[in-house]
């Protein structure tokens, strides 16, 4: 159990963890958990077998809904090693980041939209320690990550507009993963959204490498995260072997119902 948020040693131990564990890599939102619970809902994911979990940051002025700031990180970092991939859906990140990197965050992602030179502050967050990644919301047009691709670590694809758990998921956005693919295929490209199975599987067809849940695990029948968890990336398994069999030439279907 990590005892000081931002202790170098243990952050290098959890990017680890993230940079080794097998793709296609489910990280549960914990926007839709139970937080009078939030101890025993990590301690519950982690059981199950989860190794990453995605924080969504709201400022109510980016985005139209308030969540949690650093300092309720850095309380749930003293409680979990779970490394945190922190999605910074507020306006200024830049003016905000170095809180966020001593509350313990890993993987620290800001939106494109309000930073459209994001060269200065993704120099930033690669030399406090953390990964490096830019969002791109459904509207904008995928080309302006195009300058940056080299210097991000991840590119999170939103399949939803940000804000709110639980909405449908947009397909269009899949040829923005496309895009990033085919631009730089060893990028690690992420979605949010929408992502359950069905869609986990045509999201990873597309080349999608990590997959934001939220509802469909923390909202699972029976309180049941581990088989929701695994039946996530079971899905995603099959899209991601159907990318694999296009890229080398041969495209066997998805099953019934992906």
């Amino acid at each position: 159990m990590a005892t000081d948020p931002n202790d170098p040693d243990a952050r290098r131990r959890r990017l680890r963890v993230l940079e080794d564990a097998p793709r296609p890599l489910v990280t549960p939102s914990i926007l839709d958990c139970d937080f009078a619970r939030i101890g025993a809902e990590l301690d519950a994911v982690a059981d199950a077998g989860v190794r990453v979990v995605h924080l969504d940051v709201m400022d109510g002025h980016f985005v139209p809904n308030i969540s949690y700031g650093p300092s309720v990180i850095a309380d749930w970092r003293r409680y979990s090693d779970l490394t945190f991939d922190a999605h910074l859906m507020i306006s200024e990140p830049g003016r905000y980041l170095d809180s966020f990197v001593a509350a313990g965050c890993d993987v620290i992602i800001f939106h494109i939209e309000v930073e459209p030179n994001p060269g200065p502050l993704l120099a930033r967050i690669r030399a406090a320690g953390c990964r490096a990644a830019l969002a791109i919301n459904p509207p904008t047009p995928v080309e302006t990550l195009a300058p940056w691709l080299d210097q991000v670590d991840a590119v999170l694809v939103m399949s939803v507009m940000p804000g709110f758990g639980g909405q449908a998921f947009q397909p269009a956005v899949l040829d923005k993963v496309r895009y990033l693919k085919r631009t730089r295929p060893a990028l690690q490209v992420a979605i949010d959204g929408g992502i359950h199975v069905g869609t986990a599987a045509q999201a990873a067809a597309a080349g999608v490498d990590q997959f934001v849940a939220g509802s469909a695990v923390f909202k699972a029948a029976g309180h049941d995260y581990g088989a929701a968890y695994r039946a996530i990336e079971s899905d995603a398994g099959l899209g991601a072997a159907r990318f694999r069999a296009q890229t080398s030439g041969s495209t066997p279907p998805l099953s019934p119902g992906s």
